[in-house]
This record gives structure tokens, sequence and C-alpha cells, in this order.
């Protein structure tokens, strides 16, 4: 009987020593572990996918942002997934693969902003008086404002014209003394030739009667020094007559003297009015008043007291790249936009630079070349477009110039 139990097994169940419940469970923490491996590789599947969509925007991601309505990265503030100008029709992408020349820009009025300084020979002047207001049209030559000199200037102008009145008295006199010596002289040489005249009457009569014997050597010879005197008369009377005529030396003199003084004088109050014209800061041009830098009783700043422009005619100057500039040329329709603007505003290239320069226009970008080599591009803006930025001077804007199609 035992040898039959040996053969068949035992008949007792036997202790589960737990092997084939080890075996049966592990299979399932496997699969749990494989699992959560997939997590990290979706979520980089996910970040890798978003990363490209964002990098080359395929038309499939620009469709669905269509279709939606929605805007890449409208959510932040500082979007990096969206260009610069966003391309919405046929015409813009074509424009853009053949190759438009962008740059920034500011918009100027015609002949750029010019600042207004004090007047030269205003020393330390100060302002006494400023008779515009920004936004006021001046004509060339209107007074802007009034400097503290102006009474020292009008005080300068009375003297010189007060001296000028003595040097033309002075002139005057110096001709009607001339003319009254010569008159004299005039009647001294008259008197002096007929003194002369009637001397040589009676010597000749003399002569005669001593030649008879009637009158005596002594008393001839008395009519002999008498006439001899009134010819020497004569001579002294015509030499002094001499100095007083037209072209003489001494009348020469005189006369260019007092004219001399004349001129000197004419010249101080020519100088005493340019003196007093300094006391005024004038209009150098028609404009418009943009700005005013100083106000009464401060010295005129260096920088300029006022800034005027021609506002009738509004301007771009662009700064195109040293490498784009070839591509420009005149008469190439312009683009300007700027968010300021309800509008973009339509020009075309009137002037490019001959010289290329260091950027001045600088973006927001931080990361932007500041020390770009450029080129200035000027761009005369058609009529409704001068007319909707003539009070935006010098605001930053997008230059867009469709480069190779000036008509």
């Amino acid at each position: 009987m035992t040898s039959d139990r040996a053969k068949s097994g035992p008949v007792l169940p036997l202790e589960d020593t737990g092997t084939t419940k080890a075996e049966t469970t592990r299979h399932p923490k496997s699969s749990g572990r494989k699992r959560l491996l997939l997590i990290p590789l979706f979520m980089a599947t996910l970040f890798s996918g978003a990363v490209i969509g964002m990098y080359f925007q395929p038309p499939g991601l620009r469709a669905f942002f269509n279709a939606t309505g929605l805007e890449p990265g409208a959510g932040t503030d500082t979007p990096i997934a969206v260009a610069i100008r966003q391309v919405a029709t046929q015409e813009q992408v074509a424009v853009i693969s053949e190759g438009d020349v962008v740059a920034l820009g500011r918009i100027i009025p015609k002949g750029d902003v010019i600042s207004v300084a004090p007047p030269s020979g205003a020393g330390d002047a100060r302002i006494a008086e400023i008779r515009v207001s920004p936004g006021d049209h001046v004509e060339a030559g209107a007074i802007l404002a009034v400097l503290d000199n102006l009474g020292q200037r009008k005080s300068a102008v009375t003297s010189a014209e007060a001296n000028l009145r003595i040097q033309t008295a002075t002139l005057a006199q110096t001709r009607a003394s001339n003319a009254a010596s010569l008159a004299e002289a005039q009647a001294s040489f008259d008197r002096a030739e007929a003194t002369a005249a009637a001397a040589q009457a009676e010597l000749t009569r003399s002569t005669s009667l001593l030649e008879r014997g009637v009158t005596t050597r002594a008393a001839f010879d008395d009519i002999v020094a008498h006439a001899n005197e009134a010819a020497r008369d004569v001579e002294r009377a015509r030499a002094t007559l001499s100095r007083f005529e037209a072209g003489s030396e001494t009348v020469q003199a005189d006369i260019a003297v007092s004219e001399a003084n004349l001129e000197a004088a004419r010249a101080d109050l020519s100088a005493a009015t340019l003196d007093l014209d300094s006391a005024f800061v004038r209009a150098p041009a028609q404009a418009t008043v943009l700005d005013i830098n100083a106000r009464i009783g401060e010295r005129p700043p260096s920088s300029g007291i006022f800034d005027l422009g021609d506002t009738s005619q509004m301007t771009v100057e662009a700064e195109v790249y040293q490498t784009m500039i070839g591509r420009v040329t005149i008469g190439d329709p312009v683009t300007v936009s700027a968010e300021a603007l309800a509008r973009d505003l339509r020009g075309v290239v009137s002037a490019i630079g001959l010289e290329i320069g260091r950027q001045s226009i600088m973006s927001d970008d931080p990361a932007a070349n500041t020390d770009a080599r450029v080129v200035d591009v000027i761009v005369t803006l058609d009529p409704a477009s001068s007319a909707l930025a003539e009070t935006f001077t010098n605001l930053e804007a997008v230059v867009r110039i469709d480069a190779g199609r000036a008509q």
C-alpha cells in the first residue's frame, strides 16, 4: 500500500510555497513600468512637435489658426512665433518672395527739422519775449523771440545815427567853407588885378612925363615901385585862388577827410543796425513751429531755441543696409507703417544718399545690430499720406521699398 501511494503521489494537499504565485504576478508589474516610461516620451514628442511647428509653421498649422481665428503668440506680450509682419494675401507673398527692401525710418518734414539757434552776436543775452507757440505757421523772417539786449542795441543805433548826422553836417560845412574861401580868393585876385592895371597905367603916364622932363626921377621911381608891388599882389592872389580850384590837393584833402568820416559814420550805423537785429530770433524759412526748447528768462541753449519744419510736405528718412542699397532706385514705390498711424503711408523714393554711415535709428530688439552700415534714403509721401503724417515728426516706422518697381 505504501508503494501504491508513492506511485500515485501524495493524497493530501501539499503546502503552497508561493513560487507559482510570484511567477504569475511578475508580468503585471513589468507592464506598468513600461507605461510610465511612455509618458516622458509622449511629452518629449509633444514638445518637439510644438517647437517644430513654431519654427517652420507648416501649412497645416497656419490653416488651423486661420480656421480658429487664433493668432500665434497672442496670449503673451512677447510672442516668439510671430513674424515682424504677417503676410495675408497672395500679392504680399509674391512681393516678399521677390525681395522687398525693408528698413527702419523716421518721419520728418521736407528738409528735416530746423533747430533755430540764437543770432550771431547775441552773447549772453537772455530770452525776454517769445512770440509764437507750437503748431504756429510762420513766414520767413518772422520774429520768433526777442532777447533782453534789445534796449542796448537800440541805444547803439541812436548814437550811430547822431554821429552820422554830425559827419554829414561836417562835410557840408567843409564844402561851404571851401566855397566861401574860393569866393574870397577870387575877390582878392580881382582887386589885385585892378590895382595892378591902375599902377601900370600910372607907370606908362609917368614914363612919358619923365621923357619930357615934366616929372622928377624920384617920383618916377615911386610909381615904378608901386606898379611892381601891384604885380606881385596879383601873383599872390592867383596862388591863393588856385588852392580852392576844383581838383587841387588842398581842397580835395579837406573834402576827402570829411567824406571819410561820413563813410565811417555810415558803417557804424550799419553795424549798430545789424547788432539791433541780433536781438531778434527770426524764422529762417516758411515753416511750422514744432517745439520750443527754452523759456522766458533763460539763456538760449546751444541746441537751438525753436524746432521748425516744413510740414506741408512730409517725408521719411529710411536707413537701408549697405548690402541692399543697390536694389533701390529713384521712383520705387514705398509703404510706411507704424502702430501710431491709422493706416499705412504711401510714397516714392525721391533721393538716395551718396555716403555710407552708421545706423542712427534703433529698433526695440536687444539683439539688433547697433553698428550697422547704412545709406540714407528719402521717401516723399503722397499728399494724403503727408497730411496724415504732419503731426508725427520723428515717429519711428517700418519702411518697405518695392525694389525695382519704379513707375
